[in-house]
């Protein structure tokens, strides 16, 4: 009963931390330039997790010190097998830099993307929307490298693209900047999803999240230093969103997803994340007073029915749909 409460509990907390996170970013949006926003916050997020990661590190310690009985039989066994655990440990190393590099890389474009595109206008509960898009998209990558998908599927990713109608084009069936930005971020999304699925099971996950938002720091800082010219005033006026953002978005709510991945049914805790679309409108109407029309609610309400349908087991074909904030 426990852990079935916890399978439950930890996933909707975890979207609800990421949809609100969506509110936070529309209150710096037009304040601090987006890239630099991010590139703080990535780092921000990597100094939590060393934190943390120490944190773990000294408790497990202090395990082993009071089972030390084993202690000398361990170390003979290292010092007889020194040379392949120094290259095992090397190789680890090297698929940690190459996976923190790429998903870095691919977390950065999109998370630029996100924030430039909710500069540009486009509100929190929009942006959590089309954002959640990237569950469709997935699988779509997924079909490019040869995987099958039933009928079901389809229908989801029909919804989703009527839904994005509703909400996105205007009269003159074009996309407003904002969406558009937002929809390429989607995508980058969907990019990284893939490449963590490729890397994330030979990983440790806490120094895998660390090496990827420390590359996603270094590129969004590089970017930020040929582009903007923050005002950092601002930066500092708006630092309690930012650090909102960091801590509870990239830290907390990525380790309860690996913890919720851990105890809950992949297909249901996928389902449950998918909430932080619905707690992105909820969050922009309660703290912003942010309102949408009845045509925009009805293209929110079948991407999110979109969303639902892409993953439930008999439409997933009860694969995992891997997702990091």
């Amino acid at each position: 009963m426990k852990n079935s409460f916890r399978s439950i509990f930890l996933p909707l907390l975890t979207a609800a931390i990421w949809g609100t996170a969506f509110v936070a970013q529309d209150v710096c949006a037009g304040n601090v330039p987006p890239v630099t926003f991010n590139a703080i916050r990535f780092a921000l997020a990597v100094v939590f997790l060393l934190l943390v990661k120490g944190v773990i590190s000294a408790f497990k310690k202090g395990r082993k010190s009071v089972e030390a009985g084993g202690g000398q039989a361990v170390g003979a066994l290292r010092n007889g097998a020194g040379e392949a655990w120094r290259t095992e440990r090397l190789s680890g190393m090297r698929t940690l830099l190459i996976a923190g590099a790429l998903c870095g890389f691919a977390l950065a474009v999109a998370s630029n993307l996100q924030q430039a595109g909710m500069e540009a206008g486009t509100d929190s509960g929009k942006a959590g929307f089309i954002t959640a898009l990237y569950v469709v998209l997935v699988p779509i990558g997924e079909l490019l490298l040869k995987k099958r998908f039933p009928k079901v599927f389809w229908a989801g990713l029909a919804l989703a693209l009527v839904g994005l109608y509703l909400l996105c084009i205007s009269g003159s069936f074009t996309l407003a900047p904002g969406d558009l930005l937002l929809l390429l971020c989607a995508a980058a999304f969907a990019v990284q999803i893939l490449l963590i699925d490729r890397f994330a099971g030979s990983l440790d996950p806490i120094s895998f999240c660390i090496a990827e938002f420390a590359f996603a720091a270094v590129f969004s800082a590089a970017l930020a230093l040929f582009i903007e010219r923050p005002d950092w005033a601002k930066v500092l006026e708006y630092a309690l969103p930012i650090l909102y953002v960091a801590i509870f978005s990239c830290g907390i709510a990525y380790l309860l997803q690996i913890v919720a991945q851990r105890e809950g049914d992949p297909a249901i805790v996928s389902l449950l994340f998918s909430m932080e679309s619905v707690f992105s409108v909820i969050g922009g109407a309660i703290i912003l007073s942010q309102r949408m029309t009845a045509r925009e609610y009805a293209g929110c309400a079948l991407i999110l029915l979109a969303v639902i349908i892409a993953q439930l087991p008999e439409g997933r074909g009860r694969r995992k749909a891997k997702s990091e904030r």
